[in-house]
């Protein structure tokens, strides 16, 4: 724009798209809560999930019981808190929990209802879970992990892993414990709108460390160190 072209008012919002969440028509969602700039994909069943800022579900995804941190990239039918039948029973049917889907004058059986609700998932920033991938109940993801397509999640995945298979094992670290770090210090996924508008040139074109150099002085969040 040349210098003596005035600037309109808003000439800063001109950077950013409309933040309101996109829902596909086919989703279904319920007592869910979304954040800024999230995409949920078509036939994405979510019941009492919470997803934070920029985090995308694909296609047929599902989830429960569960809180998504930023940027989570979360690909076509994942499936995170998957239903745990009370094998102790008679029988694993549904019959015995949600008897009212057949019969008049029985009750959902709350007892196994709270049981899933207690196997809470949590998954932080920055994650990506492959096509397919499995998380099974009571699980917890660590920031900047990466789960395998066609993974099961049985156990936890620390911070910045790759884990892949059936059950998940670890692969390799995605980042050496000191850069691992310096990320998790950095707290990028909490940046302003106007911040990661200037560092996405650096994302894409410097290596990690030199971003962290670069940027760890300029961060607008205050480093866990600090507190």
């Amino acid at each position: 724009m040349p210098q003596d072209t005035p600037r309109p008012e808003n000439f800063e919002e001109l950077r950013f798209r409309a933040s309101e969440p996109r829902i596909a028509t086919t989703a279904e969602l319920k007592h869910t809560r979304l954040g800024r700039y999230v995409e949920i994909g078509a036939r994405v069943v979510l019941r009492e999930v919470e997803v934070g800022d920029f985090s995308y579900f694909e296609r047929g995804g599902e989830a429960v019981y569960t809180t998504i941190g930023k940027f989570c990239s979360i690909a076509a039918n994942v499936r995170v808190n998957a239903l745990d039948h009370p094998m102790e029973r008679l029988t694993t049917h549904k019959i015995s929990y949600r008897p009212n889907e057949y019969f008049r004058w029985l009750a959902v059986d709350r007892e196994v209802a709270e049981n899933r609700r207690a196997k809470h998932v949590t998954i932080g920033h920055d994650v990506w879970l492959g096509h397919g991938a499995i998380v099974l109940p009571g699980l917890t993801i660590g920031n900047g992990a990466v789960v395998g397509a066609g993974a099961v999640v049985t156990r936890d995945v620390a911070p910045y892993a790759v884990v892949a298979g059936v059950p998940a094992r670890p692969l390799r670290p995605r980042f050496g414990e000191e850069v691992a770090g310096r990320i998790a210090a950095l707290r990028w996924w909490d940046w302003p709108l106007e911040t990661l508008f200037d560092a996405i040139p650096d994302m894409q074109s410097l290596p990690i460390d030199a971003f962290l150099d670069k940027w760890e002085g300029q961060s607008p969040v205050p480093s866990a160190s600090a507190k």
